[in-house]
């Protein structure tokens, strides 16, 4: 760990650049000592306390104090939350009451900049449908969402939806500067400039610098010496032109351009034959014995003992990827345009367009394998060798081992070209809206357009059991015989549209009751052309030729042989009867899913007093099905339905003893639920190269329920705790069984055909679900010292969040070698704050901070390798992270 190396002088400097600019603007009203926030969770502005949803808002200096610079810090802060980090922060997705988003599934959150959703894409990992590194900058508020937001945010926000309001333009030139060092290197800068050109005319302009060293130190000698780094460049331009008194024009740019060394997973274990669950079979030719995972068990075994030997600890790993980065760039225009039309009526127009584009070399498990010692016998050059036989991988191999000692790759996944992206995407969305507040009656109707299109093909080259230095290339040598490049190359055009209606009417004056309705009308239109290059030709992939990208001779075959091979089940012999070569038209496959659903609402909520609300809603969620060109036969799955009840009561207390107190209690039912299932091959299928896989399937039912409670209580002006607290039940009702081709039930029906003899769904009926811990706690008491104003405001605030057990993937082992692997344990964090605002008097703030202060170690993911490769791997936790924190402002 690097020591910190605080550097006064560098903040003292950037405190007099900050000269140059002005404050940050003055925030909306908030007040959150009482609940007194202003936020948008039903498509304008209400106080927080008087909107019936369970709303958890960070503001501005909230978001400043908890260091909360990327979507995955929030989830520390906010007990319903949490994220899957399977592929790193930067491509995090987020879960709330248990509803989580994986592989190619659409959300289960909605993600809103200035109330538009994140752009959408779809590569061969989980991409785009957030924010981009930066977003949190200069924002008036944060608002989570819990529950089902369908009628007004639409599909995918079956668990709730996370709202990111950018301060606005206002009347007031001011601005602000900020400066932050840390240990591992960070150093951020953000600021913004607010100037009123005219009294109709204001601009507001933000970014942000942040980089850091990474936490995981590569300990092979190969390649970056850390990963998990981060380095972002990120910038806003707000522009609001008052037309008439009448009519707005706010439009929002803002770009993020985040290019890091990308994520590490780190070993901790290895499948033996002596393993409780899913033991290694060593024994060729017997029942469950696979070449390839006893070859990769045995690689596993051999780096496990030289990270033991070198007595490496938590953050130290090994990868021989001598390229490894990821770069994702997005950038998103906004223009909203607000008419009214008259004291009772309000029009609002929404329009964006954004694009999103990724390109990543990564070790999908970092490894940095050899081939095992455990045969001897006739090595490749004819001579006696030690090392791994062929004929353990394939019986048409030939029948000599292969010479202990060499490297292999595993799975390492590359661009296909210096043009190309493995996910490139462009959306377009418009939504239109009737606000009307009369006296009893207030409403929102509108109809929403999107439509998200391909920049060219999402492409990408993955060189599987192969010893490569660039797979785009193809520089690689092939050391198992058996190695492969499978070159994936999609596109996808999404139409996601819908009309809504949402009404409040006020029964009494204190009784008012809530009903809406959103009708959303999907469609996806897949095409592939996928395709697998090896570098030597065989009956199913004609001649070699030369790789235009990299000049390596190599041939080809369709990766969809289901359907582009004249022995395939849905083969057509006029459209196959030539290997695709140079002309990769020849795999062309094109699929279509489409649903259209309707969600609804209903709400009555009563005002006991101005202060005091209690409220009861039921409503219905749906999640789009999707489409994937993974497994032939089961590229397409359907939407599933969510009922959900919800009570709660909001109350606000004033006077020497103030603050807000919500609590939230519901219950779901969930239908036609997207689970994977373990497909595996027929014996015809696996012997022309088709391998199992896990596919998306609509073959469950579950039900959740659980408990919210979210406040915050101050005595006086120098003591307040803001607390939070959710208690979350989920479980699996029902669950189809394991289906064989033929066997009559549904899953069995849909394996006819396909190159897959049987499904087996990957949950269980009875087990919770991933990623949602059963207990979340979060306090924060805050000391204001009572200090002469002509000191500054002096605040101590410390965090600390329990976050109970729970399963971060149901398809592997709870523990092996007595470490966790698809289980997380109890954790338990705690994050200081020291924050000395008006240092002095002057417009100078200083802070410092402390996250995760007695280094907290866990897992938050892991490679769900196991089953498939005998190697246990783990996505670590950050560690503690600690440094100062200027800021210089201008103005108000």
């Amino acid at each position: 760990m690097h020591k910190a190396r605080l550097k006064p002088t560098l903040f003292l400097s950037t405190a007099l650049l900050a000269g140059l600019a002005t404050p940050a603007l003055a925030q909306n009203a908030d007040d959150s000592t009482t609940g007194d926030i202003i936020v948008t969770a039903q498509r304008v502005e209400q106080r927080l306390q008087d909107v019936p949803v369970s709303i958890t808002v960070f503001n501005a200096q909230q978001l400043t104090q908890k260091n909360i610079a990327v979507a995955t810090d929030l989830a520390v802060y906010t007990p319903s939350l949490s994220v899957n980090e399977r592929y790193g922060p930067e491509k995090a997705n987020f879960n709330i009451r248990g509803f989580n988003q994986d592989a190619a599934t659409a959300p289960t959150v909605g993600v809103y900049f200035a109330e538009v959703v994140g752009v959408r894409a779809q590569g061969g990992t989980t991409s785009g449908n957030t924010v981009g590194a930066g977003a949190f900058t200069d924002l008036q508020n944060v608002q989570v969402l819990k529950g089902p937001q369908g009628t007004l945010f639409g599909r995918n926000t079956t668990g709730g939806a996370v709202l990111l309001t950018p301060a606005k333009p206002t009347s007031e030139l001011g601005g602000y500067l900020e400066g932050t060092y840390g240990n591992y290197d960070q150093i951020r800068v953000q600021g913004a400039l607010n100037i009123p050109l005219s009294d109709t005319f204001k601009v507001r302009i933000a970014g942000e610098r942040n980089k850091r060293d990474g936490f995981m130190k590569n300990q092979s000698g190969v390649g970056p010496e850390d990963l998990n780094n981060v380095n972002y460049s990120y910038a806003r331009l707000s522009l609001v032109a008052d037309l008439t008194p009448d009519l707005e024009n706010y439009t929002v740019f803002h770009y993020s351009d985040s290019n890091t060394r990308g994520y590490a997973s780190k070993i901790i274990g290895c499948a033996t034959p002596a393993s409780p669950d899913n033991p290694l079979n060593v024994n060729v030719g017997t029942t469950g014995y696979s070449g390839t995972r006893h070859l990769q068990a045995a690689s596993c075994a051999v780096q496990l003992a030289r990270q033991t030997a070198r007595g490496d600890g938590f953050y130290d790993i090994e990868t021989r990827n001598p390229n490894s980065y990821l770069n994702i760039v997005q950038w998103q225009v906004i223009n909203t345009t607000t008419w009214r039309a008259s004291d009772s009526i309000t029009v609002k127009n929404i329009a964006s367009y954004g694009e999103f584009r990724e390109r990543a070399n990564f070790d999908l498990g970092a490894s940095n394998f050899v081939i095992p010692s455990i045969d001897t016998g006739v090595g490749l050059n004819g001579q006696p060798t030690t090392g791994f036989s062929a004929r353990r991988l394939s019986g048409s191999l030939p029948n000599v081992v292969l010479a202990g000692g060499q490297p292999y790759d595993r799975i390492v996944l590359d661009t296909a070209g210096d043009n190309t992206n493995n996910a490139a995407q462009s959306t377009f969305t418009n939504e239109f809206q009737i606000q009307g507040s009369f006296d009893k009656l207030d409403f929102v109707l509108g109809g929403y357009l999107e439509f998200a299109r391909p920049i060219g093909y999402n492409v990408g080259r993955t060189a599987i059991f192969l010893d490569c230095a660039r797979p785009e290339t193809i520089t690689c040598n092939n050391p198992l015989l058996i190695g492969s490049i499978s070159e994936s190359s999609t596109k996808f055009n999404f139409d996601n549209h819908g009309i809504f209606g949402q009404a409040t009417y006020k029964i009494t004056d204190k009784l008012s009751l809530t009903g809406g309705i959103r009708y959303t009308f999907d469609k996806i239109v897949g095409l592939t052309n996928s395709t697998r290059a090896g570098l030597s030709a065989n009956a199913g992939t004609g001649p070699l030729f030369v790789d235009p990208v990299g000049g390596r001779l190599i041939a080809r075959a369709c990766t969809d042989s289901f359907r582009h091979n004249r022995t395939g089940p849905r083969a057509d012999p006029a459209v196959v009867a030539n290997p695709p070569a140079l002309d990769r038209s020849v795999c062309t496959t094109v699929l279509t899913n489409k649903s259209s659903e309707p969600t609804w609402l209903l709400n009555l909520d009563y005002k006991v007093t101005p202060d005091l609300m209690v409220y009861a809603k039921y409503a219905r969620g749906y999640r789009q099905g999707g489409l994937n060109f993974t497994n032939p036969g089961f590229e397409v799955w359907n939407p599933e339905k969510l009922d959900s009840y919800e009570i709660g009561l909001k109350s606000t207390f004033r006077g020497a003893v103030s603050g807000y107190l919500n609590l939230a209690g519901f219950y779901n039912n969930l239908t036609n639920q997207q689970v994977f299932g373990s497909l595996q091959p027929t014996a015809e299928a696996a012997a022309t190269g088709v391998a199992g896989g896990n596919a998306v399937i609509n073959a469950g039912k579950s039900r959740i329920y659980g408990a919210e409670v979210d406040g915050s209580v101050g005595l006086g002006e120098i003591f307040r705790v803001a607390f939070g607290y959710t208690y979350l039940n989920t479980k699996v009702k029902d669950v189809a069984p394991r289906a064989i081709q033929g066997d009559g039930s549904p899953l069995g029906d849909r394996l006819v055909g396909t190159p897959f003899g049987s499904v087996n769904p990957n949950v269980q009926a009875g087990s919770a679900f991933v990623l949602s811990p059963k207990h979340k706690f979060s306090i924060t008491p805050t000391i204001t010292l009572p200090v002469d104003e002509s000191v500054g405001d002096v605040s101590l605030s410390a965090t600390w969040v329990h976050q109970s057990s729970y399963i971060n993937d149901g398809s592997v082992p709870k523990f092996v070698n007595g470490l966790p692997l698809g289980f997380t344990p109890a954790t338990n964090l705690i994050n200081l704050n020291l924050d000395w605002r008006s240092v002095a008097g002057s417009p100078v703030d200083l802070s410092l901070f402390v996250t995760n202060l007695t280094k907290e170690q866990y897992n938050v993911a892991n490679t769900a390798a196991w089953n498939s490769a005998g190697v246990a791997e783990i996505i670590p936790n950050q560690p503690r992270f600690y440094g100062v924190r200027l800021r210089y402002t201008l103005g108000n």
